[in-house]
C-alpha cells in the first residue's frame, strides 16, 4: 500500500490518508480481506503521528471500507458491503452528473447520451 502525503494540500493529513486508501480499495489495488498495515506501522512509514492514522482508519471503518479485528488488525471489507456499495453508487452518480452537465452544454439530446453510454458499455464487455 502506497500513501503519499502532501504538506501543500488543503486537506488534513488524515483525510489524505483516507482518500488514498479509499481509492486503492475502489480501484481493486487493495483486495477484499487484505490486511492493512498496523496503525503504528503506517504512521512510521509515512512519518505522521499515530493519532493521525488512527483517525483515518476510524473514519474508513465508519464508512464501511475496512473492519478492525482486535489482535488481527484492519482488513478491507467485501465490495458487497452495503456502505461500500453506496460509495460506488455515489461515484457513478458523480460521473453521470458530469456527463449530463457536459451534454447539456453541448445541447445534446438525452437519446444521444444514452446511445453513447450503451456504446461504451458494449465495448467494455
Amino acid at each position: 500500500m502506497k500513501i503519499v502525503i502532501s504538506n501543500r494540500s488543503e486537506q488534513p493529513i488524515y483525510a489524505q490518508i483516507e482518500l488514498q486508501i479509499k481509492e486503492q480499495i475502489l480501484s481493486g489495488e487493495l483486495a477484499e480481506g487484505e490486511t492493512l498495515p498496523s496503525i503504528r506501522k503506517l504512521a512510521k512509514e509515512i512519518g505522521v503521528s499515530v493519532i493521525t492514522t488512527t483517525r483515518a482508519y476510524s473514519d474508513l471503518e465508519k464508512e464501511g471500507y475496512i473492519a478492525t479485528v482486535q489482535g488481527k488488525g484492519s482488513v478491507v471489507l467485501s465490495r458487497d458491503n452495503d456502505l461500500l456499495r453506496e460509495q460506488y453508487y455515489k461515484r457513478i452518480e458523480e460521473g453521470l452528473t458530469l456527463a449530463i452537465d457536459t451534454a447539456q452544454k453541448l445541447d445534446m439530446e438525452k437519446g444521444e447520451l444514452i446511445t453513447m453510454l450503451d456504446t461504451l458499455w458494449e465495448t467494455e464487455e
